[in-house]
């Protein structure tokens, strides 16, 4: 299994960031960082929207479902019965969100092994491929500023206003108090401060995979919700109407 995950993930993904610093990103690893995050997040765009768009749709159904548990308080058989029925008439599978998250994990650790690398370190090159030129050692620097091989406070700081940020464009839009709205106004201030604890003590590497991902997040949370607005049964206002 380990083999299986070295050679499938992370390799690649260690010799796409080698490929990138050689070349298009000048030799700067801070760039390499950015540009193949972006380029995950492009391979992976299909589902990360559609875990999005079960996060929104989710936040829509929430008055509907409130409403199906107060009227069947005192029937759990028939509350699970019409949050069934609610789920079916407008296609929503509330367990595809766990399993959209288990695919994108073994990527996600795979990228943490990449950027926990001392690039700075003639060892850490051995798991190139043989076409990819070495470079040894790696300048594990943004422009020269940044020491992405430490612990960076500048990064830290982008990082938690990232996240902050993030966290508040995935807000629910509505005004009622539901538990998606109390949950997310909550992770506006637990998200961050998690994301300080976390990479407090890593390597700035990480920060700035996580700053560029943050902020990749807040435009992609942006287009889908857009894109489910412009749709003519996207707001719920009336039953039967299908989110798409």
């Amino acid at each position: 299994m380990k083999t299986f995950f070295t050679e499938v993930l992370y390799r690649p993904l260690f010799n796409a960031l080698v490929f990138l610093y050689n070349t298009v990103a000048f030799r700067d690893l801070g760039l390499a960082i950015i540009l193949l995050t972006l380029l995950i997040r492009f391979v992976l765009y299909p589902l990360f929207y559609k875990s999005f768009k079960n996060q929104l749709v989710m936040q829509r159904l929430q008055p509907h479902i409130k409403k199906i548990q107060e009227t069947h308080k005192d029937d759990k058989h028939q509350q699970a019965a019409k949050l069934m029925e609610l789920y079916k008439e407008h296609k929503f599978n509330p367990f595809s969100g766990i399993f959209l998250l288990i695919l994108q994990l073994p990527v996600l650790i795979a990228l943490y092994r990449v950027f926990l690398n001392d690039f700075t370190a003639t060892a850490s090159l051995k798991s190139l491929y043989s076409f990819i030129a070495p470079v040894s050692p790696i300048q594990a620097s943004f422009f020269g500023l940044i020491d992405l091989t430490k612990p960076s406070m500048i990064v830290l700081v982008l990082a938690v206003v990232a996240q902050y940020f993030q966290a508040k464009a995935a807000l629910p839009k509505q005004s009622a108090s539901t538990p998606a709205t109390a949950m997310g106004k909550q992770m506006l201030f637990i998200g961050p401060l998690i994301t300080f604890f976390i990479l407090l003590k890593l390597p700035a590497a990480i920060g700035f995979y996580w700053v560029v991902t943050s902020l990749f997040s807040i435009f992609q949370q942006f287009i889908v919700t857009r894109s489910l607005d412009l749709k003519p049964h996207g707001n719920l206002s009336g039953a039967g109407q299908e989110i798409r």
